[in-house]
């Protein structure tokens, strides 16, 4: 009987654990990194253990410090959530051998699958078709070359250890093979430890489809639908929907019934997820299986009215599954998406910083917040950059979308960048509208999805000059409250009325007036935190401040050649020395954040004048990186 549940984790997964714990009358026990001493799950927990470190590699994939921790905190069991351990079947048998009950599948069955190679070949055995590919012991490069070449291109590079789009890349020639290979290499180690990699035939226009699978000890496994995946940047699920659009009863029934296969062929235990590619000719062809709880599961708990950390609990404790097959609910639509601390102008490049504003709206029927950040926390660039994930169930798909989109937008985010609208120009998109779905749906609508920025108009700038008077806050003096003195409306005796405001955002300027007989009836939302006015205008929310035009004037700016970070992170690899001549587009250092590499690469062509960083180094966004004479 578990009394006491340690949750291996952080952010909105361990809140969203802990939830379900706690209604179940267990003590919830956290861990947490140095950085993350201050985190919203850390509040939540009834117990709390520091494990120290800040990178993941020293805190929350340190397996003895997780072990020690439940051990002191008295926990019988420990969650891993999703990502860090959740897959390790090194820690489930730590788990194991310190007394501790591991809230998942057992060792042998993340072995089984977490190989993604070794995966294919038992997948093969139980009659579920595979995608063409190269999943040998042999990992020179010279076996990827004469895969490829036998596969075709393009093909599909993919860490054998883990998911989330970490350590994937995509090979269009055997050109391009060597360096892809070298850089899926160095991802797929720092987000698994372990660097192999297997090779798929690329698929062009799949869907991304996968089945929730759920089995206990005694034999019992049944599947509890699909989820739409196909939405996705960067090989990273971004939008996800249950059950799939367009999927007939019949495809339906036959890809669960072969999830279940592939969870029974290994044994398996607790909440999974076997993924599929389903071509447009209704062929679909395994992918991996995820021995986790997924990111995405509230969409299936939403189809289902069904609690799946609830089932994962008590099927730990050796309870039996308390619904067959034909039981499983199956009502209305749901989606999700995951709001994101990056830049979509910028690739989706992670972000990172203070959260000035962040306000969750109230909550209609069907709408549901799953977050694990609050207003004022910092979001670093150690870990997923993560907010949170927004949820709408409906009777049917539409009603679903809409509820979800005006949950969007009625959600504030602020101080650093996310991709908010980004979401919504998707959920508003007529091609999505209609169901039309595959996994290039974003690179194919780029143009839709990813406008290009904007000069903001001249309503704009009236309403933010209206909205920043009116939200000044308020200056009385104590032995005067009526002095004139302390007006903000532009009095000046004798004169008109009139107020002069110096703002900027977005990069530019703007010096508005106002006069006192002008209506102040701004109609823009507008949040002020301090000295930053956020105005949400067409469905972006923009920071308005003040500048002094004095110091303004006397500001410098960074010399010409200089390429700075576009987010923080560490550098990895350093390409190019000084004295080394480069041209337009060369690739110069490699970054790495969130667990991702991103090349920064010449803005024209020169000479590398002086390198400002070595490989190892953490850099902040806007550092200058290294400085290149033209030429």
């Amino acid at each position: 009987m578990i009394t006491t549940l340690l949750v291996a984790n952080r952010g909105e997964i361990a809140c969203r654990i802990m939830r379900t714990a706690s209604a179940m009358g267990i003590t919830t026990v956290a861990v947490h990194s140095a950085v993350d001493r201050d985190a919203l799950h850390v509040h939540q927990a009834d117990q709390a253990v520091d494990l120290g470190g800040v990178r993941a590699s020293e805190s929350y994939l340190d397996i003895n410090r997780i072990i020690q921790a439940a051990l002191a905190s008295g926990a019988q069991a420990i969650h891993p959530g999703y990502g860090f351990l959740s897959e390790n079947a090194a820690f489930a048998r730590a788990v194991s051998a310190a007394g501790l009950l591991l809230v998942g599948p057992p060792a042998a069955a993340i072995e089984a699958m977490g190989d993604k190679s070794a995966a294919k070949a038992l997948m093969a055995e139980a009659g579920v078709p595979l995608v063409p590919g190269y999943h040998g012991a042999d990992q020179s490069p010279q076996a990827f070359v004469e895969a490829a070449r036998q596969i075709g291109y393009p093909a599909l590079l993919k860490a054998s250890a883990g998911g989330g789009g970490k350590g994937m890349k995509i090979v269009q020639s055997e050109a391009e093979l060597a360096a892809a290979l070298q850089s899926a290499r160095r991802e797929a180690q720092a987000a698994f430890g372990d660097d192999r990699l297997l090779l798929e035939k690329y698929l062009p226009r799949p869907r991304h489809v996968e089945i929730q699978v759920f089995a206990d000890c005694q034999g019992n496994c049944l599947y509890l639908h699909e989820r739409d995946c196909s939405i996705q940047r960067r090989h990273q699920k971004v939008l996800e929907e249950a059950p799939a659009p367009g999927l007939s009863q019949p495809l339906r029934q036959t890809m669960g019934q072969a999830a279940v296969r592939a969870a029974l062929a290994i044994g398996y235990v607790g909440a999974g997820t076997v993924e599929f590619l389903l071509d447009e000719r209704g062929d679909f062809f395994f992918m991996e299986m995820n021995a986790r709880l997924q990111v995405e599961h509230p969409v299936t708990e939403a189809i289902t009215g069904l609690d799946l950390v609830e089932w994962q609990l008590r099927v730990a404790q050796g309870e039996t599954l308390p619904l067959g097959q034909e039981q499983v609910p199956l009502q209305g639509h749901a989606m999700e998406v995951r709001l994101y601390a990056e830049d979509p102008d910028q690739d989706f490049l992670p972000a990172s910083g203070r959260l000035q504003l962040y306000q969750e709206p109230p909550l209609k029927p069907g709408q549901r917040i799953d977050s694990g950040v609050r207003e004022g926390d910092v979001i670093s660039p150690y870990y997923d950059p993560m907010l949170g994930k927004l949820i709408a169930w409906g009777a049917d798909r539409e009603q679903a979308r809409r509820l979800l989109l005006d949950l969007l937008k009625r959600t504030l985010v602020g101080g650093i960048r996310s991709n908010r609208r980004f979401l919504q120009r998707l959920l508003e998109h007529p091609a999505f509208v209609a169901g039309e779905l595959d996994t290039g749906f974003i690179e194919r609508h780029a143009a839709d999805l990813l406008p290009p920025v904007e000069s903001l108009p001249d309503a704009f700038w009236e309403q933010a000059a209206r909205q920043f008077v009116a939200t000044l806050p308020a200056i009385r003096r104590g032995d005067d409250p009526g002095s004139p003195w302390e007006r903000s409306d532009g009095l000046r005796l004798g004169l008109p009325a009139a107020t002069r405001l110096h703002l900027q955002c977005n990069g530019e300027q703007r010096v508005l007036y106002l006069g006192a007989s002008q209506p102040a009836q701004p109609t823009a939302l507008a949040v002020r935190r301090g000295e930053v006015l956020y105005v949400q205008w067409q469905g972006e929310l923009h920071a308005v401040r003040q500048y002094d035009p004095l110091t303004e004037a006397s500001g410098h700016h960074l010399a010409s050649g200089g390429l700075t970070a576009p987010m923080n992170g560490s550098v990895v690899r350093v390409l190019v020395s000084p004295g080394q001549q480069v041209d337009v587009g060369a690739a110069l250092l490699v970054l790495e954040a969130m667990k991702m590499e991103h090349s920064i690469r010449a803005d024209q062509a020169g000479t590398v004048k002086r390198i400002l960083f070595a490989e190892g180094d953490m850099v902040s966004e806007g550092s200058l990186l290294l400085e290149l004479e033209p030429g």
